[in-house]
């Protein structure tokens, strides 16, 4: 009875375990620690994916070639618009939907390789209708597959932004897309003469834009592929709760009524409208001179070599001063160089005029993408990055439709004049009504 008693003394006596559940301030410190630890690898993984996935991206999206072979193939400014309409009106269907299935997540590495193969396949479809179809049937496949790659394209950029936040410090994603762009634009520069050179011109294995679209797809998959073995996706401490799509819409007013995002967003539709010319930029300047396949891939040479170099000064200048520079400066450039391409007659003021225009694509580009990444809470930024790829498509599904009607009744000049005032109002938009949105996180810390 005592050596019970004992123990039973023993037992009551000895100190009780207690686990404690770490704080969110815990789990915030070790969050941060898991991207430092990891950002060199994860920087790698970055930079190859953009290097190379952007690489052939740009081929596609380039005002060039699918422009370009659109229209010989159609004949119509008419078709050339309707093709890179849709193309955008896919990006305006899937963003909302992907950033709803996404967003509740603590891994959306999985859903960025369904979405990024997804949109892969798209490309190899346009190459192949080239080749194995003709006439009305092969015109009607390629603007099929133009919209289903933008339908996969615009889920793929809410989670492939979401993945970069995750991992690359804000301190660093300026210089990260600076070099990524520039060094895929110098090898996308490079491949555009030579495509346009050695493809098109030869027409190689007998559709030398299909040949193009092939090898763009090679490139985009090695991107993709580089960025699936070395990127180590950290879990946050905090997601949102998982909602149904019709409740989680409701509450797009709550989002809105941050006043700098909202006027972000007015800035965004505007540029984007403005865009409506840039489908029309090589078929206007094909009324000046010989549009041959040489001069197609020294114009793509002076769009994508321009974006090239720029990219340096955007990245490194938008981490030090923020991106709202970037943006304003761009608009700016953007404008002149549309201007420029107006007045231009001969070959070499018209490659002045895509090196200007690719430079200001690309700051343009650069801004809008990382300004997005901001705003608000990080729980908060799926749907921030879709609610604002949803305005922007928009404005870029009807704007190619709409330069097309335009340009076929009016003319490229007033087609060209109508770019230039929507670029000219989201201007005076960004200089009075939208802050720099770093600025206000580090002022509200």
């Amino acid at each position: 009875m005592e050596a019970r008693f004992e123990e039973e003394g023993e037992a009551a006596s000895a100190p009780e375990v207690t686990t404690t559940e770490p704080s969110l301030a815990d789990k915030e410190a070790a969050y941060e620690k898991f991207v430092w630890d990891n950002l060199k690898r994860n920087y790698v993984g970055h930079y190859l994916h953009g290097m190379l996935g952007m690489t052939g991206f740009r081929l596609i999206n380039a005002p060039t070639f699918l422009p370009a072979y659109l229209h010989m193939l159609s004949g119509s400014n008419l078709i050339v618009g309707l093709g890179l309409g849709l193309q955008q009106l896919g990006g305006v269907i899937s963003p909302i939907v992907g950033a709803n299935q996404v967003e509740h997540r603590t891994k959306v590495m999985p859903a960025a390789l369904w979405m990024g193969g997804l949109a892969r396949l798209q490309i190899i479809g346009m190459a192949l209708a080239g080749w194995f179809l003709s006439g009305q049937s092969r015109v009607v496949a390629i603007i099929g597959f133009m919209f289903l790659f933008g339908l996969f394209m615009g889920t793929q950029r809410v989670v492939f932004s979401m993945l970069l936040a995750k991992v690359i410090p804000i301190s660093r994603r300026g210089r990260l897309q600076a070099w990524r762009n520039a060094t895929g634009g110098v090898i996308a520069a490079g491949l555009a003469y030579l495509a346009g050179r050695y493809f098109i011109d030869a027409n190689l294995f007998g559709n030398g834009y299909s040949t193009t679209f092939l090898f763009a797809f090679f490139l985009t998959s090695l991107g993709l592929t580089a960025l699936r073995l070395l990127m180590i996706e950290p879990e946050p401490p905090t997601v949102r709760a998982q909602m149904r799509l019709r409740d989680r819409m409701k509450e797009f007013p709550t989002l809105l009524a941050d006043r700098g995002f909202l006027y972000f967003m007015v800035v965004q539709v505007l540029a984007i409208a403005g865009r409506m010319a840039v489908p029309f930029y090589v078929i206007y300047a094909a009324t000046s001179i010989e549009l041959s396949g040489k001069n197609l891939g020294l114009l793509s040479l002076a769009y994508l070599g321009a974006d090239t170099i720029s990219n340096l000064v955007w990245g490194y200048l938008g981490d030090k001063t923020g991106f709202r520079l970037i943006m304003l400066v761009s608009l700016v450039l953007w404008v002149a160089s549309t201007v420029l391409l107006i007045n231009a007659h001969d070959f070499v003021l018209i490659f002045a005029a895509f090196a200007g225009l690719g430079a200001s694509q690309s700051g343009y580009m650069m801004s809008a993408g990382t300004m997005i990444l901001e705003f608000g809470e990080r729980d908060e930024m799926p749907m921030r990055i879709a609610l604002s790829s949803t305005a922007e498509g928009i404005m870029a599904s009807a704007g190619p439709l709409i330069g097309g009607l335009i340009s076929a009744s009016l003319g490229y000049g007033a087609l060209f004049s109508v770019s230039i005032a929507f670029l000219l109002a989201g201007l005076i938009v960004l200089l009075l009504l939208v802050k720099e949105p770093r600025t206000a996180r580090l002022s509200s810390l």
